[in-house]
This record gives structure tokens, C-alpha cells and sequence, in this order.
């Protein structure tokens, strides 16, 4: 089966021990490429956005393990200097559950480019802020820039839930009980790496070349928690239900998850 997680240091923690035991082609992705290349049907399995797997629904269901969700770990919107969100805004991707979680705010000139990008945008002005995801909130203000607003506070206010960025979806043509096998092995990658955390160290630097090692651990320990062994099924519902309202994706009946 075709695998694709990010190389982020939440993912390459949680799933090197399923890599290690073998059985997926593997390809690590930003987060974007990963919701474009399975919205293209090039994946069996894949670590998407929530926000995205509003399109592709049809074609996959979600898993309980691997996801990235909780409280205090929303998107953050910064810029070169305090004042409100304005003018362009630059998103991590159009199908993201970060340019989602913008509408709660209102509906802004956005801006779409990686992730890892939008700093050095906002830095430079080639636009007036950014929304960060990944280890972006913990570097903005060290490279000057200030938060205007913590998109995941806004959501957990209004919702009274935890916010859910990111799921494992798999294939609906592979069957539950595919679906059930995949799930226990990646809940069982998530609960060795959180008890053996050493073992991975290699190969979450590996991918995190450019990461200082005290983002590494904050990085790991903000976003792989209790939600990565099993998903808020609330939170995810709220939160599609959230992207019907505004249009972002078309409704469905289909069911969320795999079984």
C-alpha cells in the first residue's frame, strides 16, 4: 500500500515504527501535497488535512489512530507588527484545516504557498501576515514577528471542543477490516514511540535537518498526545460540519470512518 505522512516531526515520530516493519511504499510530503496527491487518488493511505478530507470523502474514510488534534495546538496568524488580520494573507494550502480555520475570522485576500514559506513572506512583505502551522509557532517571535490571533483559542471557544488538524484517511475500497488492521499497527507505531521515544530520534532528526532539537521535542510533544492514538470523533464532526457552512467542500452522507 501507498503511504504518505509528512516529514514533520510529530509524523516521522509516530509512524517509524510502522516503516520499520515494512509494508507500505512510502513517500513524505508537506502536508498539501499529501491532500493534493490524495484528492489525485495516488495514495492508499494518507495523513491529510481534516479540512481536505471534506473533498475527498467519496473515496476515503478516516482512521482512529494517527491524527493531529487537542487543545492549545491551533494555527496561529502573525505578522510584522500588531494590528489586525488584513490585507493578503498567506495560507499553507487552499485545502488545509488552517485556511479553514481563517473563516472564523472572516474572509480575507489569501495567499497559498508551503508551510514553511510564510514566514519569510510575512518577514519580507510580500504579504501583510501569515497563518502558521507545524514548528512555525514556535519560531515567529524569535525571528521578530507577532501573533495576532491563535486560531485554535477561537475555535475552542466557539465550539467548546478540541480543534482536529489532521487524520489518517484510507481507501473505502480496501475494506473495514483492512482498515481495522492498519489502525491497530499505527496505534501500536504511536504507543512504542511514546515509550521508547530514542528509537526514532535518527530518524526524526534525519528529516528535520534544519530544526533546532528543543523545536524537535516541543514539536513531538505538543502534537503527538492522547488525539494520536484516537481521534475526537466529535471534534472532527464539528469541524466538517464547520466546512459545509462556509462552502469549503460540498456536504456528504457517507459515513467519516473506516468502522
Amino acid at each position: 500500500m501507498k503511504l504518505g505522512i509528512s516529514p514533520c516531526p510529530n509524523d516521522t515520530f509516530a509512524f517509524h515504527r510502522l516503516i520499520e516493519e515494512g509494508g507500505f511504499d512510502v513517500a513524505l510530503d508537506d502536508v498539501e501535497a499529501l491532500n493534493r496527491r490524495a484528492e489525485e487518488g495516488s495514495l492508499d493511505v494518507a495523513k491529510v488535512s481534516v479540512a481536505a478530507y471534506g473533498r475527498l470523502r467519496k473515496d476515503y474514510a478516516l482512521l482512529r489512530a494517527g491524527g493531529a488534534a487537542g487543545f492549545g495546538v491551533g494555527p496561529l496568524v502573525v505578522a510584522r507588527e500588531e494590528g489586525g488580520v488584513r490585507g493578503r494573507v498567506a495560507i499553507p494550502g487552499e485545502r488545509t484545516t488552517a485556511a479553514l480555520l481563517l473563516r472564523l475570522l472572516g474572509r480575507f485576500d489569501t495567499v497559498p504557498m508551503r508551510f514553511d514559506a510564510i514566514e519569510g513572506a510575512v518577514l519580507d512583505g510580500s504579504v501583510d501576515c501569515g497563518v502558521l502551522i507545524h514548528e512555525g509557532r514556535f519560531t515567529y517571535a524569535a525571528k521578530g514577528l507577532v501573533r495576532l490571533a491563535d486560531l485554535g483559542t477561537v475555535w475552542e471557544k466557539r465550539m467548546r471542543c478540541p480543534v482536529a488538524l489532521g487524520a489518517i484517511a484510507i481507501r473505502r475500497a480496501l475494506g473495514p477490516l483492512v482498515a481495522r488492521d492498519v489502525d491497530a499497527r499505527i496505534r501500536a507505531s504511536v504507543e512504542h514511540a511514546r515509550a521508547h521515544p530514542e528509537s526514532s530520534a535518527a530518524f526524526v532528526r534525519e528529516h528535520a535537518a534544519e530544526m533546532e532539537p528543543f523545536v524537535i521535542r516541543r514539536h513531538i510533544s505538543l502534537y503527538v498526545n492522547d488525539y494520536t492514538l484516537a481521534l475526537d470523533e466529535n471534534a472532527v464532526t464539528r469541524l466538517l460540519a464547520f466546512g459545509e457552512e462556509e462552502g469549503f467542500f460540498p456536504p456528504s452522507a457517507l459515513p467519516i470512518f473506516a468502522y
